[in-house]
């Protein structure tokens, strides 16, 4: 490992070789990413290139990308939109706006695990239903499944669930869930991001941030909808009664 001086600071530069062996990722496809623009260009030292931790947190950055299914050129689009002056803090901070929501990450099982987790075979309506309550995907031929899930929705199979009313319970979540969810995330990226960073507060405070905002914003969801439910049924009795 060498170290350089670089104004009045000191900062520790990575060979290729340690970059790969810090990132988990290959020196192939490192220099890829540095020559779709991902990466910027190594520091030379002579005839020798050397990678900062800048390289490092956009490397990872990359890997986040990767890992929630973003395609080559989503990424490009989303790393292009980050200032090169971004310092590796910045970049975290990137990394923790993209965290998954749910703790309750699924399992993948083929169908015969599936169906042996279950205790029963599964016809495709009922894997279609399963899908629609938000259960299981299917994913190249696999199952994704949320396991703390599976269990109520094979209760709702055995009650006669229509596989009708979850398709178009689905389509009804997707589209509100979808609007709130974009207009949470505008709330957060224009005044909590904003706060902490020009706070200068570390990416873990604001992970711990995220972290415990999730269970209350699901219960005020919850409770918004309970409340939004009882007060529909109130109206289609008055309705009806007049």
């Amino acid at each position: 490992m060498s170290h350089a001086g670089e104004g009045d600071a000191e900062q520790t530069l990575l060979t290729l070789d340690e970059l790969s062996e810090r990132s988990g990722m290959s020196v192939r496809n490192i220099r890829f990413y540095t020559t779709r623009g991902l990466l910027p260009s190594p520091i030379r030292k002579g005839r020798q290139g050397f990678y900062s931790a800048d390289h490092l947190a956009r490397l990872e950055l990359v890997q986040e990308l990767q890992s929630h299914g973003f395609t080559l050129s989503a990424i490009e689009g989303y790393v292009s939109n980050i200032p090169a002056a971004a310092s590796p803090e910045d970049i975290a901070l990137h990394r923790t706006m993209l965290a998954p929501w749910s703790a309750d990450m699924p399992v993948e099982m083929d169908r015969a695990e599936l169906c042996l987790r279950t205790g029963r075979e599964l016809s495709d309506a009922d894997l279609e239903t399963l899908a629609a309550l938000g259960i299981v995907r299917e994913v190249e031929g696999a199952y994704r499944v949320a396991v703390s899930q599976l269990s109520v929705g094979i209760s709702l199979l055995d009650l006669g669930f229509p596989p009708e009313a979850a398709i178009a319970s689905a389509r009804i979540y997707g589209a509100h869930g979808r609007q709130i969810a974009d207009e949470l995330y505008e709330v957060f990226r224009t005044m909590v991001w904003p706060a902490y960073k020009e706070s200068t507060s570390s990416p873990e405070r604001l992970t711990e941030v995220v972290e415990r905002l999730k269970p209350l914003s699901i219960a005020s969801l919850v409770a918004a909808y309970e409340a939004a439910m009882d007060e529909a049924k109130r109206e289609g009795i008055a309705k009806r009664a007049t």
